[in-house]
């Protein structure tokens, strides 16, 4: 097995990737990553939901939402899109403004069609190790990360 470079290393201690495999064809999963109607529906760890107040799925556009936690704490979320493509690919920066959780990281969403079914990996690339510690802890964000997939693993079921 080839050593990682330093470079590599030192991207994936800034990173939280989650992956998993959904019994869904790659159309249907994308669906439910691109309206919000649908995404209301998943978005978030167990116990949340989602109100969307703007989205535009564009290289550009934003996706602003508040993630309703159910101890009753609104958390403001803001998504700008970098890069869409098609089924396949997401790109795009969470945070950036003053008016939402101070959480700033980098995304990229991968769909790979195995036919059926769709793997999806979602890598989140925070600044620093310390920050991507951080949010790990005061967030949950690994947890709330699998948790979110085994939410959407649950509604596209419902959508087949």
């Amino acid at each position: 097995m080839a050593e990682k470079n330093n470079l590599e290393a030192e991207l994936e201690a800034r990173s939280i990737v989650t992956t998993r495999v959904f019994d869904a064809p790659r159309d249907l999963v994308w669906l439910a990553w691109s309206d919000p109607k649908h995404l209301a529906q998943w978005w978030g760890p167990n116990g949340f939901t989602t109100t969307t107040s703007k989205f535009e799925m564009r290289p550009g556009g934003i996706w602003r939402f508040v993630m309703h936690g159910p101890d009753g704490r609104d958390y403001l979320n803001l998504i700008t899109y970098d890069e869409i493509k098609k089924p396949e690919r997401l790109v795009y920066r969470h945070g950036g403004s003053d008016e939402v959780e101070p959480v700033q990281f980098h995304v990229v969403v991968t769909f790979d069609d195995l036919g059926d079914k769709t793997r999806v990996t979602m890598r989140g690339v925070f600044p620093s190790v310390a920050e991507r510690e951080r949010v790990a802890k005061e967030y949950g964000a690994v947890e709330g990360a699998q948790q979110t997939f085994a939410r959407l693993a649950g509604y596209v079921a419902t959508l087949r």
